[in-house]
């Protein structure tokens, strides 16, 4: 088979995570002989660096030409007092607008080796399994008006929150789907005592899991559900939120993985002719200039990208469940990287890449 990937590193650990991906990539490519496309281009600070914008219009093109795209983090302090649409994060806001990935699948698993890794408690966090659906391309980081106007004690913030009925109907679907081959769950988060969008939208997702009969619906409110997700995270089989309660949530479910560097995304949108998606797949952690360059980031969620990449946009699902099990074996080795409270020395995000790949075989 024929993949066609487009890279984009983008800034910090990013360069790192994404290089041990890559090398995976091709690792498992060699092992099936697929023929490997791969390009690679600009998104985030490094684009504002070099490009002036923080999405240059090279690499939307690029983008929407390939099959998929693995993207590494972005984020730089340089930029942390520029108006948001001069930020590095709105480049990846706007690639993911322009690829129209609108369902962020972001699965969180409590791995058995990495138990002792979670600040939690064994009892509470073993047998943790869910899959988080955000949906990524609505809501109040889209939202217009937006901006900061007046001067002084007149100063003035306004974000609007606002959602439409088709876009809560396509990324329900995709939850429900996707319980359907799980556990037949999906609890639905919302605001909706307080917001009149999330009546909304717990009013559409009722609606629309009358044509899901087989799957069981909950809801909760997003209070709740934070507090739940420490207190009894097992009851979660497929959590659909909207995109601010979905970020928010996602990474405060990385404790019961025992690192935000362990939870993989994919984003993508409508269903091909072909049966794929074409999408973004990334790791959920940021940039983290802190570590950058030290060779010590934990390179797993960007791994595990690419195996959610195999699966959901090429169909190649042994492919995929291959990279999954040379995680666990590695994992189980205890040659992991240092955010992972290593028993023994820590391994550098380089031998963690090349332990995956000798994982697979």
């Amino acid at each position: 088979m024929r993949l066609k990937v487009f890279a984009l590193p983008g800034d910090g650990i990013g360069v790192e995570v994404t290089r041990e991906a890559l090398r995976v990539l091709r690792h498992v490519c060699n092992k099936w002989n697929h023929e490997l496309e791969l390009t690679g281009g600009l998104l985030g600070a490094i684009a504002i660096h070099q490009e002036g914008t923080p999405l240059p219009e090279l690499t939307v093109r690029l983008a929407k030409q390939a099959d998929a795209t693995l993207m590494g983090a972005v984020g730089h302090p340089d930029f942390d007092n520029y108006p948001p649409h001069l930020r590095p994060e709105a480049g990846l806001l706007g690639l993911r607008k322009a690829l129209g990935v609108y369902a962020n699948l972001r699965p969180v698993k409590a791995y058995p080796s990495l138990l002792d890794s979670s600040p939690l408690k064994n009892h509470l966090v073993e047998g943790a399994d869910m899959i988080i659906v955000r949906e990524l391309t609505g809501g109040v980081y889209y939202g217009t008006p937006r901006g900061i106007t007046g001067e002084g004690a007149e100063m003035r913030a306004v974000n609007t929150m606002t959602y439409t009925r088709p876009e809560i109907e396509r990324v329900a679907r995709v939850a429900f789907r996707l319980a359907q081959a799980r556990r037949k769950k999906v609890t639905s988060v919302d605001k909706s005592n307080v917001l009149e969008n999330s009546q909304l939208w717990r009013l559409v997702v009722t609606e629309i899991a009358r044509d899901y009969p087989d799957v069981q619906l909950d809801h909760l409110l997003v209070d709740n559900c934070a507090m739940q997700l420490v207190l009894n995270p097992r009851r979660f089989d497929v959590l659909l939120t909207e995109n601010l309660f979905g970020d928010i949530l996602s990474d405060e479910g990385s404790v019961l993985a025992g690192s935000i560097g362990m939870l993989p995304s994919a984003s993508i949108g409508d269903q091909l002719p072909s049966g794929a998606f074409a999408g973004l797949y990334e790791p959920v952690h940021g940039s983290a200039p802190d570590i950058a360059g030290k060779d010590i980031a934990n390179p797993l969620a960007a791994i595990g990208s690419v195996a959610a990449m195999f699966e959901y946009t090429f169909g190649l699902k042994e492919e995929a469940s291959n990279i999954e099990a040379a995680i666990q074996t590695v994992l189980a080795s205890g040659k992991v990287t240092p955010d992972l409270r290593p028993s023994g020395p820590p391994a550098s995000t380089t031998e963690v890449g090349e332990a995956v790949c000798a994982a697979i075989g």
